[in-house]
């Protein structure tokens, strides 16, 4: 994999699957990882933020992050007109 890259969720949860295959087989985790291409800390990443989910999870959390952070700028930008407005009939321009 290319340093950098944006991977899906989809994909994340695919190569957790091959690396827990390959670790049930015998080899150890960094076998499994350098086979898979990833690196050991990126597994345990990924393990710890996708572990034991589901490919209609993983997506459905991805759609909540997306709402999250849409509803936390909508949220930042009222605070922002608000302080202005504030401001404004405060005469403190």
């Amino acid at each position: 994999m290319k340093k950098g890259t944006k991977i899906k969720p989809e994909e994340v949860i695919a190569i957790l699957r091959q690396v827990e295959v390959m670790i049930s087989q015998g080899k150890t985790v960094a076998m499994a990882c350098r086979d898979s291409a990833i690196t050991e800390q990126t597994y345990y990443r990924w393990r710890k933020q996708f572990g034991g989910m589901q490919v209609s999870q993983a997506k459905e959390l991805k759609n909540l992050q997306l709402e999250n952070s849409r509803l936390k700028k909508a949220v930042a930008e009222l605070t922002l007109e608000k302080l202005v407005l504030k401001e404004a009939i405060s005469g403190n321009y």
